[in-house]
Parts: C-alpha cells; structure tokens; sequence
C-alpha cells in the first residue's frame, strides 16, 4: 500500500484526500496546510501539520498548492531524492525542485469546494523522470480512477488549453447568456434543456459535426439582427468574433 503525503489544502488538494481516504488502497500519512483549519472538516488534526519541517516519510508527495507557488515549496522540502509530484495542468514537471525525483499527477477535471467528484470518472495525467517513479504514479492513480494516461510536460499544456477552451470559456458564456435573461426578464433555466443536450451530444457527434447555429448556416439576416439587439460593446465583439471562427471552420 502506497504512503502519500498531500500538500496543501485548496480545492484539489481537499478532494484528493477524499479521493485517497475513500479509496481502501492508499494510505494517506499526513497532509500540509498553512493553516490546518480549513482540513478539519475531512482529516483529524493528527494528520494535518502546519509546519513543512514535519513531514513524514512516503512514497509520494503531492504538491497541490499554485502553479506559483510549486517552485519554492519544493525547494522548501527537506528531504531529497524522493518521488514529488505537482498537480497542475500548466505547470511544466522541470519547475520543481530537482534535489527530489519530479513528476505530475494531474486531475484533468474542474474541482468546486462544496461539490463532491466522483474521481473513478476523472483523467489522470501521469508523468515523471524515471520508470520506476512512473510506475508508482501509474498505480497510485489507478487506486482512485481508472482512467489514467502518460501525458508530457508539452502535451499538458496543450491539453490545459484545450480545457480552459471547453470549460472555463464555455462558462463563462453561460454567465453571458443568463445577464441577456436577466436583462430580459427571462428565466436562466429555459436554456438548461439546451445545455444539457448541447454536452450529452459530445459523447456521440465529433464537435465539428455538431455545430449548429446561425453561423454554421451563413444566416447574415439572423447574425446581423443579433449584433443590432446586442448593445454592450464587449459581448458584440464576442459575438462577432465566435461568428467569424465557426464560419472559418466550418467554411
């Protein structure tokens, strides 16, 4: 059974200590938090520590804090030569301390405090320097998810780009689209049917072939009554812009 330590305790550290005290395969020795309060409500207090001179001996250490702070925590650890993972999508695995063994243990998924996850559903990427550290990476994640994959430094970045397009962008459009109901005086939840059916058609239908819209069909009467109705200057532009990438696309 695999010794793993968490450090930090924000949105993903929280739920990744869920995921390995749940998992019946891992045994979580001890989390970092700064201030050990806001772990309380999942781990007793003998498992949390505030102070990084303290931490205990295990197989893997997880660096879940931010991507600025990655670097200089691992410089901080007083050990050297041991498996040190970061979580980040961003983050490239040659920004940790090199005195440790590096590597990445990245949850493809986007983590809100007070929504539980369901981690047998969320991509691990996996990456690190050696074999035998990939392998302990491998198996750690397949204690909590089934979907595991070797991912490098550069593919991460691609793929966390990929993710800011397909879910913080999207959104941050649904924020766009409930102020035009609220303006309006129409309810948000008329357009969740749409919602719902627009992600659930992506487990089936490529994204090229699911576009539909005034753009994909060349509506120029629709498209322009939509920008004349569209009085804030920023959503025009957005508008517009999104208009001109599916046409080019799908041209």
């Amino acid at each position: 059974m695999l010794k793993v330590i968490v450090i930090g305790s924000g949105n993903v550290a929280q739920h990744l200590i869920k995921a390995f005290k749940n998992s019946g395969k891992v045994e979580l020795v001890q989390a970092y938090a700064r201030n050990p309060g806001k772990l309380e409500h999942i781990l007793s207090l003998e498992y949390i520590t505030d102070s990084i001179q303290d931490l205990k001996e295990a197989d893997v250490y997880i660096i879940s804090v931010t991507d600025d702070a990655i670097d200089n925590v691992s410089k901080q650890l007083p050990f050297s030569n041991r498996l040190v993972v970061h979580t980040s999508g961003s983050t490239p695995l040659e920004k940790s301390d090199a005195k440790n063994r590096r590597g990445v243990f990245y949850p493809l998924q986007t983590f809100s405090k007070n929504k539980d996850v369901d981690f047998k559903e969320i991509p691990l990427c996996l990456e690190a320097e050696h074999p035998d550290d990939y392998n302990a990476l491998e198996e750690l994640a397949k204690s909590i998810s089934p979907l595991t994959y070797s991912i490098s430094s550069e593919q991460r970045q691609a793929l966390h780009v990929a993710a800011v397009f397909v879910n913080n962008f999207t959104n941050h459009l649904y924020v766009l689209g409930s102020r035009v109901c609220d303006e309006n005086n129409i309810p948000f939840d008329i357009l969740k049917p749409l919602i719902h059916e627009t992600a659930d058609k992506i487990k089936t239908v490529s994204p090229i072939n699911a576009q539909t819209g005034p753009a994909k069909r060349n509506d120029k009467t629709t498209i322009q009554r939509h920008l004349d109705f569209i009085k804030d200057p920023m959503q025009k532009d957005i508008y517009r812009l999104l208009t001109q990438s599916i046409q080019r696309t799908n041209g």
